[in-house]
Protein backbone atom coordinates (compact mmCIF):
# COMPACT_ATOMS: atom_id res chain seq x y z
CA UNK A 1 0.00 0.00 0.00
CA UNK A 2 1.21 3.51 -0.70
CA UNK A 3 0.15 7.12 -0.55
CA UNK A 4 0.18 9.65 -3.37
CA UNK A 5 1.36 12.95 -1.90
CA UNK A 6 1.64 14.92 -5.13
CA UNK A 7 0.51 18.54 -4.82
CA UNK A 8 0.66 18.14 -1.04
CA UNK A 9 -2.61 16.22 -0.83
CA UNK A 10 -2.77 12.85 0.82
CA UNK A 11 -4.78 10.41 -1.24
CA UNK A 12 -6.74 7.32 -0.55
CA UNK A 13 -4.59 4.20 -0.26
CA UNK A 14 -4.37 2.16 -3.44
CA UNK A 15 -2.61 -0.96 -4.65
CA UNK A 16 -0.81 -0.85 -7.98
CA UNK A 17 -1.84 -4.10 -9.67
CA UNK A 18 1.11 -6.32 -10.60
CA UNK A 19 1.88 -6.92 -14.29
CA UNK A 20 -0.33 -9.58 -15.80
CA UNK A 21 1.53 -12.81 -16.70
CA UNK A 22 2.14 -13.14 -20.43
CA UNK A 23 0.49 -16.56 -20.40
CA UNK A 24 -1.83 -17.66 -17.61
CA UNK A 25 -2.95 -21.24 -18.15
CA UNK A 26 -5.45 -21.04 -15.29
CA UNK A 27 -7.15 -18.16 -17.10
CA UNK A 28 -7.89 -20.41 -20.07
CA UNK A 29 -9.97 -22.63 -17.80
CA UNK A 30 -11.98 -19.74 -16.40
CA UNK A 31 -15.50 -19.03 -17.62
CA UNK A 32 -14.95 -15.32 -16.91
CA UNK A 33 -12.52 -15.11 -19.87
CA UNK A 34 -15.00 -16.55 -22.34
CA UNK A 35 -17.84 -14.49 -20.88
CA UNK A 36 -15.69 -11.40 -21.44
CA UNK A 37 -15.07 -12.46 -25.05
CA UNK A 38 -18.81 -12.86 -25.63
CA UNK A 39 -19.38 -9.40 -24.18
CA UNK A 40 -16.68 -7.92 -26.45
CA UNK A 41 -18.26 -9.62 -29.49
CA UNK A 42 -21.80 -8.42 -28.75
CA UNK A 43 -20.72 -4.89 -27.85
CA UNK A 44 -18.60 -4.51 -31.00
CA UNK A 45 -21.50 -5.88 -33.05
CA UNK A 46 -23.80 -3.20 -31.63
CA UNK A 47 -21.16 -0.50 -32.12
CA UNK A 48 -20.71 -1.34 -35.81
CA UNK A 49 -24.40 -1.75 -36.51
CA UNK A 50 -25.32 1.64 -35.04
CA UNK A 51 -22.25 3.39 -36.48
CA UNK A 52 -22.63 2.05 -40.00
CA UNK A 53 -26.38 2.71 -39.98
CA UNK A 54 -25.71 6.32 -38.97
CA UNK A 55 -23.15 6.76 -41.76
CA UNK A 56 -25.49 5.32 -44.36
CA UNK A 57 -28.34 7.51 -43.15
CA UNK A 58 -26.10 10.58 -43.28
CA UNK A 59 -24.98 9.76 -46.84
CA UNK A 60 -28.57 9.19 -47.97
CA UNK A 61 -29.82 12.43 -46.45
CA UNK A 62 -26.93 14.38 -47.91
CA UNK A 63 -27.61 12.97 -51.37
CA UNK A 64 -31.33 13.75 -51.05
CA UNK A 65 -30.42 17.33 -50.12
CA UNK A 66 -28.42 17.68 -53.33
CA UNK A 67 -25.05 17.27 -51.68
CA UNK A 68 -25.74 19.82 -48.97
CA UNK A 69 -23.25 19.08 -46.16
CA UNK A 70 -25.96 20.02 -43.65
CA UNK A 71 -28.27 17.32 -44.93
CA UNK A 72 -29.23 14.75 -42.30
CA UNK A 73 -27.34 14.54 -39.06
CA UNK A 74 -24.11 15.82 -40.63
CA UNK A 75 -20.58 14.92 -39.61
CA UNK A 76 -21.20 16.37 -36.16
CA UNK A 77 -24.08 13.95 -35.70
CA UNK A 78 -22.00 11.02 -36.95
CA UNK A 79 -19.26 11.89 -34.47
CA UNK A 80 -21.84 12.03 -31.66
CA UNK A 81 -23.19 8.61 -32.64
CA UNK A 82 -19.75 6.97 -32.48
CA UNK A 83 -18.72 8.76 -29.30
CA UNK A 84 -22.08 8.18 -27.63
CA UNK A 85 -22.10 4.48 -28.47
CA UNK A 86 -18.62 4.05 -27.02
CA UNK A 87 -19.74 5.81 -23.85
CA UNK A 88 -22.80 3.57 -23.52
CA UNK A 89 -21.04 0.31 -24.40
CA UNK A 90 -17.94 0.92 -22.26
CA UNK A 91 -20.25 1.76 -19.37
CA UNK A 92 -22.13 -1.52 -19.91
CA UNK A 93 -19.11 -3.79 -20.43
CA UNK A 94 -16.29 -2.32 -18.33
CA UNK A 95 -17.14 -4.49 -15.33
CA UNK A 96 -17.03 -7.69 -17.37
CA UNK A 97 -14.39 -7.35 -20.09
CA UNK A 98 -12.83 -3.96 -19.43
CA UNK A 99 -14.79 -2.46 -22.33
CA UNK A 100 -12.05 -2.55 -24.99
CA UNK A 101 -14.20 -2.93 -28.16
CA UNK A 102 -11.10 -2.16 -30.20
CA UNK A 103 -8.02 -4.26 -31.11
CA UNK A 104 -5.83 -1.17 -30.76
CA UNK A 105 -6.97 -0.62 -27.17
CA UNK A 106 -6.43 -4.31 -26.42
CA UNK A 107 -2.94 -4.11 -27.97
CA UNK A 108 -2.10 -1.10 -25.82
CA UNK A 109 -3.35 -2.88 -22.70
CA UNK A 110 -1.23 -5.89 -23.59
CA UNK A 111 1.89 -3.75 -23.99
CA UNK A 112 1.14 -2.22 -20.60
CA UNK A 113 0.96 -5.75 -19.17
CA UNK A 114 -2.69 -5.39 -18.19
CA UNK A 115 -3.91 -8.37 -20.22
CA UNK A 116 -2.25 -11.68 -21.10
CA UNK A 117 -1.42 -12.90 -24.60
CA UNK A 118 -4.31 -15.42 -24.74
CA UNK A 119 -6.82 -12.85 -23.50
CA UNK A 120 -5.55 -10.25 -25.98
CA UNK A 121 -5.79 -12.69 -28.91
CA UNK A 122 -9.26 -13.88 -27.92
CA UNK A 123 -10.44 -10.30 -27.43
CA UNK A 124 -9.20 -9.26 -30.88
CA UNK A 125 -10.83 -12.29 -32.51
CA UNK A 126 -14.10 -11.51 -30.71
CA UNK A 127 -13.96 -7.84 -31.67
CA UNK A 128 -13.30 -8.57 -35.33
CA UNK A 129 -16.03 -11.21 -35.47
CA UNK A 130 -18.52 -8.92 -33.71
CA UNK A 131 -17.66 -6.04 -36.03
CA UNK A 132 -18.21 -8.20 -39.12
CA UNK A 133 -21.57 -9.38 -37.80
CA UNK A 134 -22.57 -5.80 -37.01
CA UNK A 135 -21.63 -4.48 -40.44
CA UNK A 136 -23.37 -7.48 -42.00
CA UNK A 137 -26.57 -6.72 -40.10
CA UNK A 138 -26.43 -3.10 -41.23
CA UNK A 139 -26.20 -4.28 -44.83
CA UNK A 140 -28.86 -6.96 -44.38
CA UNK A 141 -31.44 -4.57 -42.95
CA UNK A 142 -30.94 -1.90 -45.61
CA UNK A 143 -29.32 -3.63 -48.56
CA UNK A 144 -30.85 -1.26 -51.09
CA UNK A 145 -28.96 1.69 -49.60
CA UNK A 146 -25.82 -0.02 -48.36
CA UNK A 147 -23.61 -0.22 -51.45
CA UNK A 148 -24.83 3.08 -52.85
CA UNK A 149 -23.62 4.85 -49.73
CA UNK A 150 -20.20 3.19 -49.44
CA UNK A 151 -21.32 0.82 -46.69
CA UNK A 152 -19.86 2.96 -43.94
CA UNK A 153 -16.38 1.83 -45.01
CA UNK A 154 -13.25 3.82 -44.24
CA UNK A 155 -10.77 4.96 -46.89
CA UNK A 156 -8.42 7.89 -47.39
CA UNK A 157 -10.56 10.79 -48.52
CA UNK A 158 -9.91 12.69 -51.73
CA UNK A 159 -7.11 15.25 -51.43
CA UNK A 160 -5.17 13.35 -48.77
CA UNK A 161 -2.25 10.97 -49.17
CA UNK A 162 -1.85 7.62 -47.43
CA UNK A 163 0.98 9.10 -45.36
CA UNK A 164 -1.30 11.89 -44.14
CA UNK A 165 -4.01 9.37 -43.38
CA UNK A 166 -1.55 7.19 -41.49
CA UNK A 167 -0.40 10.13 -39.40
CA UNK A 168 -4.00 11.09 -38.62
CA UNK A 169 -4.86 7.56 -37.47
CA UNK A 170 -1.71 7.36 -35.31
CA UNK A 171 -2.47 10.63 -33.53
CA UNK A 172 -6.19 9.92 -33.24
CA UNK A 173 -5.59 6.51 -31.68
CA UNK A 174 -2.95 7.97 -29.37
CA UNK A 175 -5.58 10.39 -28.05
CA UNK A 176 -8.09 7.58 -27.55
CA UNK A 177 -5.69 5.11 -25.93
CA UNK A 178 -4.12 7.78 -23.71
CA UNK A 179 -7.60 8.72 -22.51
CA UNK A 180 -8.37 5.07 -21.77
CA UNK A 181 -5.17 4.68 -19.74
CA UNK A 182 -5.76 7.93 -17.86
CA UNK A 183 -9.43 7.27 -17.11
CA UNK A 184 -8.72 3.80 -15.73
CA UNK A 185 -5.47 4.57 -13.89
CA UNK A 186 -5.78 3.16 -10.33
CA UNK A 187 -3.74 6.06 -8.94
CA UNK A 188 -6.16 8.59 -10.45
CA UNK A 189 -9.13 6.66 -9.08
CA UNK A 190 -7.59 6.70 -5.59
CA UNK A 191 -6.45 10.33 -5.69
CA UNK A 192 -9.74 11.63 -7.10
CA UNK A 193 -11.99 9.29 -5.15
CA UNK A 194 -13.90 12.32 -3.84
CA UNK A 195 -14.74 13.33 -7.42
CA UNK A 196 -17.47 11.28 -9.14
CA UNK A 197 -15.53 10.64 -12.36
CA UNK A 198 -17.22 8.22 -14.74
CA UNK A 199 -14.47 6.61 -16.83
CA UNK A 200 -16.62 5.85 -19.92
CA UNK A 201 -17.50 9.54 -20.26
CA UNK A 202 -14.02 10.87 -21.16
CA UNK A 203 -13.45 7.83 -23.38
CA UNK A 204 -16.66 8.54 -25.28
CA UNK A 205 -15.73 12.21 -25.60
CA UNK A 206 -12.29 11.23 -26.92
CA UNK A 207 -13.94 9.17 -29.66
CA UNK A 208 -16.30 12.07 -30.42
CA UNK A 209 -13.49 14.62 -30.74
CA UNK A 210 -11.26 12.31 -32.78
CA UNK A 211 -14.12 11.60 -35.19
CA UNK A 212 -14.78 15.31 -35.65
CA UNK A 213 -11.15 15.77 -36.69
CA UNK A 214 -10.62 12.60 -38.72
CA UNK A 215 -13.92 12.02 -40.56
CA UNK A 216 -12.91 14.38 -43.41
CA UNK A 217 -9.43 12.79 -43.61
CA UNK A 218 -9.67 9.02 -43.19
CA UNK A 219 -13.35 8.46 -42.43
CA UNK A 220 -12.11 8.15 -38.83
CA UNK A 221 -11.45 4.61 -37.74
CA UNK A 222 -8.94 4.45 -34.83
CA UNK A 223 -10.25 0.89 -34.61
CA UNK A 224 -8.89 -1.88 -36.88
CA UNK A 225 -11.95 -4.10 -36.31
CA UNK A 226 -14.26 -1.32 -37.49
CA UNK A 227 -12.33 -0.79 -40.73
CA UNK A 228 -11.71 -4.47 -41.43
CA UNK A 229 -15.36 -5.40 -40.91
CA UNK A 230 -16.70 -2.75 -43.29
CA UNK A 231 -14.04 -3.72 -45.84
CA UNK A 232 -15.13 -7.36 -45.66
CA UNK A 233 -18.83 -6.56 -46.06
CA UNK A 234 -18.51 -3.72 -48.59
CA UNK A 235 -15.62 -5.44 -50.44
CA UNK A 236 -14.36 -2.61 -52.62
CA UNK A 237 -10.84 -2.35 -54.07
CA UNK A 238 -10.39 1.23 -52.88
CA UNK A 239 -11.21 0.21 -49.34
CA UNK A 240 -8.84 -2.77 -49.42
CA UNK A 241 -6.00 -0.67 -50.88
CA UNK A 242 -6.13 1.61 -47.83
CA UNK A 243 -6.75 -1.16 -45.30
CA UNK A 244 -3.17 -1.34 -44.01
CA UNK A 245 -3.43 2.29 -42.83
CA UNK A 246 -6.23 1.29 -40.44
CA UNK A 247 -4.12 -1.42 -38.83
CA UNK A 248 -0.67 0.14 -38.73
CA UNK A 249 -1.90 3.57 -37.63
CA UNK A 250 -4.10 2.53 -34.68
CA UNK A 251 -1.70 -0.15 -33.43
CA UNK A 252 1.23 2.25 -33.52
CA UNK A 253 -0.79 5.02 -31.88
CA UNK A 254 -1.88 2.67 -29.09
CA UNK A 255 1.70 1.47 -28.58
CA UNK A 256 2.95 5.05 -28.25
CA UNK A 257 0.19 5.85 -25.75
CA UNK A 258 1.05 2.76 -23.69
CA UNK A 259 4.74 3.67 -23.56
CA UNK A 260 3.97 7.30 -22.72
CA UNK A 261 1.57 6.44 -19.92
CA UNK A 262 3.54 3.54 -18.46
CA UNK A 263 7.13 4.76 -18.75
CA UNK A 264 7.14 8.55 -19.10
CA UNK A 265 4.41 9.79 -16.78
CA UNK A 266 4.79 7.61 -13.64
CA UNK A 267 6.64 9.29 -10.81
CA UNK A 268 8.52 6.06 -10.10
CA UNK A 269 9.90 5.99 -13.66
CA UNK A 270 11.16 9.57 -13.30
CA UNK A 271 12.88 8.75 -10.01
CA UNK A 272 14.64 5.73 -11.55
CA UNK A 273 15.76 7.81 -14.53
CA UNK A 274 17.19 10.78 -12.63
CA UNK A 275 18.61 9.08 -9.50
Amino acid sequence: MSKDLENGNAAKDFSEPPPTPLIDLAELKSWSLYRACIVELVATLLFLYIGVTALIGHARAQAAAGGDSCGGIGLLGVAWVFGGMIFVLVYCTAGVSGGHLNPAVTFGMFLARKVSIPRALLYVASQVAGAIFGAGLAKGFQASFYNGNMGGATFIQNGYTKAEGLGAEIIGTFVLAYTVFSATDPKRVARDSHVPVLAPLPIGFAVFMVHLALLPVTGSSVNPARSFATAVIYNNSRVWNDQWVYWVGPLLGAALAAMYHQYILPKQAQEKLFT
